[in-house]
């Protein structure tokens, strides 16, 4: 399976950290960001990453290289102008087409169990399976309602009406999905996958999953969220988990 980090966004709530760096290069920790999910990859045998660039893309190409010093194989996929998420991963469709292929946000640590995920993805034959969370404040993030069988039911309030009970979570910025997401993007331009893509494909009664997920997760938005993620690695096994070595 091949990956996909999202690393081309321009990082603003993080200034002045981002004023001369990627924001998936800011240090959380002791380390890159985006080197967590590197691990986490590597770690469940992913090796074929593609990163998409911008906001200092020349940076983030030199810190990483080819992939070898993490293990990984690492293929680039440069966006001028920013193509927001869907954009992204349609610009890149030559280097993910032909299988099922997982894409996160390079600025979330998360200690997802990616093994469980794929295997639930490709069990229920989904067109994409979302990772799901519960926050606070999910309805101001915009909530994605599964039904009991973990089928996504509402995507952001759309349709107005299901005939069963739902349960609302948000997005947690990993999605495995199959190829058939490409049939529902516009070729060339910006466009996201949570409001244009996804509830197209809703609408249009393809099968969209979600994986519900209760461990440990940090969005780093904001110098705020870096520090309190900085403390959290503290008491985790990421702190100690060699980038490019599996991990405990």
């Amino acid at each position: 399976m091949r990956a996909m980090l999202l690393a081309a966004g321009l990082g603003t709530r993080l200034r002045p950290l981002t004023n001369d760096r990627p924001k998936a290069l800011v240090d959380v920790g002791g380390r890159p960001v985006i080197s967590y999910n590197l691990a986490l990859l590597h770690r469940f045998g992913i090796h074929d990453v593609v990163i998409n660039l911008h906001h200092h893309g020349a940076a983030l190409r030199a810190a990483l290289g080819d992939g070898s010093a993490f293990g990984l194989r690492i293929s680039y996929s440069p966006e001028d102008p920013l193509l927001d998420t869907g954009g992204g991963i349609k610009h890149a469709e030559r280097l993910l087409s032909g299988d099922d292929f997982l894409v996160m946000n390079s600025d979330t640590i998360v200690d997802l169990p990616l093994d469980r995920l794929i295997a639930s993805h490709r069990a229920r034959n989904a067109a994409a399976t979302l990772v799901l969370r519960h926050d606070p404040e999910q309805a101001r993030y915009g909530e994605i309602e599964i039904d009991g069988d973990e089928r996504i039911r509402r995507f952001l309030g759309t349709p107005a009406a299901v005939p069963e009970p739902l349960s609302a979570f948000m997005f947690a910025g990993a999605h495995v999905m199959s190829p058939a997401v490409f049939q529902f993007m516009p070729v060339g331009g910006a466009f996201s996958m949570t409001h244009d893509t996804y509830p197209a494909m809703l609408a249009a009664g393809a099968t969209l999953c979600g994986f519900p997920f209760d461990g440990f997760w940090r969005v780093i938005d904001t110098p705020a969220d870096r520090e309190r993620a900085a403390g959290d690695l503290v008491t985790t096994r990421f702190q100690h988990l060699p980038i490019g070595t599996p991990g405990a």
